[in-house]
């Protein structure tokens, strides 16, 4: 038995809990790298070669020798215990694919906004289409050995809220980009935790019903 069929005998077919992530970031900073380094699977993706037609309306600027791009999105599975699985999205970075973010944003535990300290400004984005959908999510800053930036640079530079964790990783390597999905995962737990204890303390809060008033007897 080859190792890709004994790969595939050691995972389950089903699962009963089944937990998506999604990567997303601008173009260029590593998302397909980050899945492709942690998945389980041989991950699916969608990358094709950059030609020169889409020279007119794709950005370069810092990632000129990139060949190819993701035109969809990438793939991967982690199994977390014999009933969980978790599902891991690279979205596309390309700003003509940004429309699919939407419809892979729907039903995502969480998400990795995955940074290039060296083009900050690509990361605005994705930020904001994650607020506007209440998607909770952290930052990841993936090493391209650019300038050094202190942790309240970047946060003031994506003004970041303080409870948004803020972790620096190397997307190529496995046990890093493990460490930025455990930092999620840990953050989700917290939020759930908090939110939990919001709702505990609202209801004791509350005043009790209004004991139903007795009709008075009628002649």
């Amino acid at each position: 038995m080859d190792s890709a069929t004994s790969d595939r005998a050691a995972l389950q077919a089903t699962a009963d809990n089944g937990l998506k992530i999604v990567v997303v970031g601008g173009f260029g900073v590593g998302k397909t790298t980050m899945v492709r380094s942690v998945s389980e699977i041989r991950p699916l993706n969608t990358e094709e070669t950059m030609t020169r037609a889409g020279e007119a309306v794709d950005h370069l600027d810092g990632v000129q020798s990139k060949t190819s791009t993701t035109v969809a999105f990438d793939f991967g599975r982690i199994t977390l215990d014999a009933r969980s699985v978790l599902y891991l999205f690279g979205a596309p970075g390309q700003e003509r694919f940004w429309f699919l973010w939407d419809r892979l944003f729907s039903g995502t535990l969480g998400a990795v906004v995955l940074v290039d300290t060296r083009r900050l400004a690509d990361s605005w984005y994705a930020i904001d289409r994650l607020e506007h959908h209440g998607t909770p999510f952290i930052v990841a800053c993936n090493d391209f050995g650019g300038p050094l930036h202190s942790e309240q640079q970047i946060r003031e530079a994506l003004d970041l809220s303080p409870d948004v964790p803020l972790v620096e990783c190397d997307a190529r390597d496995r046990s890093s980009s493990k460490y930025v999905l455990i930092t999620l995962v840990e953050h989700l737990h917290a939020l759930s935790v908090a939110r939990a204890k919001t709702a505990d303390a609202a209801l004791a809060g509350s005043p009790a019903p209004a004991a139903a008033k007795t009709p008075e007897p009628t002649l």
